[in-house]
């Protein structure tokens, strides 16, 4: 029988009701949530310096509404929501516990916090240096802690920085027993991990199709049901709102994703093997997926404290808004000049707001004195002036910055009920390199015939997200003819003039015929990531659905058949 694993968490702040709605909605065998985005870590590094928890207390809230179903049931709960203290977490769960009667086996997972070790401070991905000290630093860890921590026993487990995909892989491998050189089934794993990771996103949630998902308002949380041999059927429980589909998991399976080869601790997964079929209602067999050696060093997230920021928007309407604009940065940089700051970002968006950053390692500098400078321009500037912030104190921000360090050098530890669990041992590396590229199946050539112009979002597909500082956007289609003529297109050189804010930064394509879809890297957009980026969209979330408002030719037989009313342009 396979393996139930349910997501209750995508997000630190995600839906608080859904624990309780994903074990009173069915059957299930183990819980799981994501509370770590890589900003969560800089946002608990903050909150532990005021004095207050450095892990999630929205957990606990949860966790208090299906603690004793959960145990009653014997539906095991793993969760990364211990953030930077998963000592605490978990002795926060045994106190909660004690409140409610109950004695549940409670195991937390170290070993990922390498904070006062030395580390060679090299980004990546760019080879630069970090010029600051790290506020934080912790190694991504996979699987075999949590699979270590359940086969002790354990019916709540509480980790620190692992892999988002390991919260799935771990219980995997506690059920079915994976060894290392499991390659495939551990890729599958890692596969059904990253769909289920983000909650609703897999089950019609942020949809770029969203008029096909119905009761989107109750949009139920995906299950995985994982099987032996690491393939796994994506579903969610009868009754919710939502939609699981091919198309909702390719979405998901594009989101924040680089290359076809898909790195972890446990496995590098090739997302280029994957196979999606319909499996009937609301429910998407994902199979096939093959899995490479891991490599030897693993991904540390380091933080390190970059100064303090702080954003005007002012608004302008009418008439010569680019006039405006330009009078209202001459007056602003008359009262301070534009050199005082150590960075300056302003950016003139599409609805006519001015939106004016500053950074500075003075709080002062970049708080009272430049938002003052702002607000005096008032009766002297541009007509219809009036802005959408009012004067105010500037804010700290950090700075995401990956590093690499040896995996050999990373030892996890695993204590069940404050006890230090035996040492495990360092599984051998599997021997072996990389599969060779698959065979993709014949793909049609584009059809010609007349072309009707359209936005590309009436034929394709879109997801986008943040992975550092880069930006990623998946783009997909349903049909092997439309993805002939989406590959044949979509070239990186169309995607920077479809979207010319992307020119000035380097693009990488990657084609996953197998799903229908083209996954593009946009390096450097997001600065130096998601707490330092002045976009208005600092996470590129939007990136997508710009794209698919863009106009261009599509042979009219690929325009799928909808009523007259929905026609595009109707």
């Amino acid at each position: 029988m396979a393996l139930r694993v349910a997501n209750c968490s995508g997000f630190y702040g995600d839906r608080l009701s859904a624990a309780r709605e994903m074990v009173e909605g069915g059957p299930i065998d183990v819980l799981t949530g994501d509370w770590l985005a890589e900003l969560t870590m800089l946002i608990l590094a903050g909150n532990r310096l005021k004095g207050r928890p450095g892990y999630a207390p929205t957990f606990l809230r949860q966790l208090e509404d299906v603690l004793g179903p959960c145990l009653d049931r014997g539906i095991r709960i793993v969760t990364n929501a211990g953030g930077l203290d998963p000592a605490g977490c978990a002795e926060a769960v045994h106190e909660l516990a004690a409140r409610l009667g109950l004695s549940p086996k409670v195991a937390h997972v170290t070993g990922d916090d390498l904070m006062g070790r030395p580390l060679d401070l090299v980004h990546a991905d760019t080879g630069e240096r970090a010029p600051a000290a790290p506020l934080t630093a912790n190694a991504y860890l996979g699987g075999r802690p949590i699979a270590a921590a359940l086969s002790a026993g354990a019916d709540v487990v509480v980790t620190g920085r692992v892999t988002d995909a390991a919260l799935v892989t771990g219980p995997g491998i506690w059920r079915y027993g994976w060894g290392p050189g499991d390659l495939d089934p551990l890729a599958g794993s890692v596969v059904a991990g990253h769909v289920i990771e983000c909650g609703c996103q897999a089950t019609g949630g942020n949809y770029a199709f969203f008029q096909d998902v119905p009761d989107l308002a109750h949009c139920g949380f995906p299950i995985a049901e994982l099987r032996a041999d690491g393939s796994a059927v994506i579903t969610k429980h009868p009754g919710t709102g939502g939609l699981v589909s091919v198309g909702t998991v390719t979405a998901q399976l594009v989101y924040e994703l680089g290359g076809p080869r898909y790195l972890g601790p446990d496995v590098v997964a090739r997302f280029d093997t994957i196979t999606l079929s319909d499996d009937g209602p609301d429910r998407v067999l994902i199979s096939g997926t093959r899995g490479e050696p891991p490599p030897d060093t693993l991904k540390v997230a380091v933080n390190y404290p970059a100064g303090y920021r702080n954003t005007m928007t002012l608004v302008l309407t009418g008439l010569d808004v680019e006039a405006k604009a330009r009078v209202a940065e001459e007056a602003v940089w008359a009262r301070v000049p534009r050199e005082t700051f150590d960075q300056v970002d302003v950016t003139l968006t599409d609805s006519g707001l001015l939106r004016i950053t500053v950074m500075d390692a003075d709080r002062r500098t970049a708080g009272r004195v430049f938002s003052s400078a702002v607000v005096e321009t008032g009766l002297s500037s541009y007509p219809g002036f009036h802005g959408l912030t009012p004067p105010g104190d500037a804010s700290p921000y950090g700075v995401y910055w990956p590093v690499l360090v040896p995996a050999s050098q990373v030892r996890p530890r695993v204590f069940l009920d404050g006890v230090e669990l035996p040492a495990q041992e360092q599984p051998p590396v599997p021997q072996g390199g990389s599969l060779p590229e698959p065979l993709a199946p014949p793909v049609p050539a584009p059809p010609g015939g007349p072309a009707v112009r359209v936005p590309l979002g009436r034929v394709a597909g879109a997801r986008s997200g943040d992975k550092g500082g880069d930006a990623n956007l998946g783009v997909w289609v349903a049909t092997d003819e439309q993805y002939a003529w989406l590959a044949a297109t979509l070239t990186a050189d169309r995607l920077t003039s479809l979207l010319p804010e992307l020119a000035a930064h380097r693009v990488e394509r990657h084609e996953l015929p197998n799903i229908r879809a083209l996954n593009f890297v946009v390096h450097g957009l997001l600065g130096r990531g998601v707490a330092a980026s002045p976009r208005l969209d600092p996470q590129a979330k939007a990136l997508g659905e710009e794209l698919r408002a863009q106009v261009v030719d599509v042979p009219a037989t690929l325009l799928p058949q909808r009523p007259q009313a929905e026609q595009p342009g109707a």
